[in-house]
């Protein structure tokens, strides 16, 4: 397990394109985000576990989630699954997102669409995956 300063953790988000900086990060664990510091010899450090954590609220906070929202929905998870959101940090922030379009169909389904696609076939997509959640499906 890594250990790493405030500092360290900033640079290593900055790295994989987090948009970051210290005082963001301390804000972050100030408002216990992340859980608390562990204590390594003589030194309150961040972990591995911290990393996911902040992974996992930058990617929470790019689908427009507030941080008061943020906050309750991570202290409902098992690591694990703050593991599984902070996976989904690196296409967040890559260049693939820029061409998407994102639909929310209902509150358990989300879409994206590349934006090249004609109005009239994303559209075609959307109500076919609404009809589909419906049980309308009659083979269109």
């Amino acid at each position: 397990m890594g250990f790493y300063t405030a500092q360290e953790i900033t640079d290593l988000l900055i790295q994989e394109g987090a948009d970051i900086n210290l005082r963001t990060v301390r804000y972050y664990t100030q408002l216990e985000l992340v859980p608390p510091l562990e204590l390594h010899g003589n030194k309150r450090v961040y972990t591995d576990n911290h990393l996911y954590y902040f992974r996992a609220v930058l990617t929470l906070s790019k689908t427009g989630e507030t941080l008061a929202s943020i906050q309750e929905t991570l202290a409902d998870l098992s690591i694990d699954e703050i593991k599984e959101i902070a996976n989904q940090f690196s296409f967040l922030n890559s260049e693939r997102i820029v061409q998407q379009h994102l639909h929310i169909v209902n509150e358990d389904v989300y879409i994206t669409i590349n934006k090249h696609l004609s109005a009239d076939v994303r559209q075609k997509v959307i109500d076919s995956v609404s009809n589909v959640l419906k049980g309308n499906n009659h083979g269109s």
